[in-house]
């Protein structure tokens, strides 16, 4: 743990522990194209791929994971890891192979346990960090998209364009 600089502390500059409720509350600047589709300070993981912008609120990934998407013409997952917090997202293309991706149930894992998936096409085990880990394409990685976590009124800012994910039918 770190420790607090005395001159620092003893000055009382640093933040309260409740600093991130307070901000929380403040109004977030929206700019004068307001977009209304999700409150300004949910939190999204951005994605730009295939020349396409998506916002995934964070709570949709906490009830769907992975999340099998297209962005442009980009086949795409995005995988909660198992903190419930950090997220990573690959093209789910291998050898121009479009693969399909299902979280890994075991009976004999706990919940909390290492995130595996598990791909309809070869039955190949893939670990959170994109890799083969068992099957036919043991030893394969997938390709990373880069993610943002951001709140949604500073993604959409720099994102004009994007869509925003929704958990069932568009």
């Amino acid at each position: 743990m770190l420790k607090p600089d005395e001159k620092i502390a003893a000055s009382n500059e640093y933040e309260t522990a409740d600093w991130e409720m307070r901000v929380g509350r403040m109004r977030a600047v929206e700019g004068t194209d307001v977009d209304k589709r999700l409150a300004p300070r949910t939190l999204v993981i951005g994605i730009t791929a295939g020349g396409k912008s998506i916002a995934y609120p964070l709570s949709a990934l906490q009830k769907q994971s992975p999340i099998v998407d297209t962005a442009g013409s980009v086949p795409i997952m995005l995988v909660l890891g198992e903190d419930n917090r950090s997220v990573r997202a690959f093209e789910t293309t291998v050898d121009g192979r479009r693969l399909e991706f299902f979280a890994k149930v075991e009976k004999a894992r706990a919940p909390s346990g290492p995130v595996q998936l598990v791909d309809s096409e070869t039955g190949s085990t893939w670990n959170f960090e994109g890799k083969a880990v068992a099957g036919p394409l043991t030893g394969r990685e997938l390709k990373k998209v880069s993610v943002l976590e951001d709140f949604w009124f500073d993604w959409r800012i720099y994102h004009p364009d994007t869509s925003v994910y929704q958990i069932g039918p568009r």
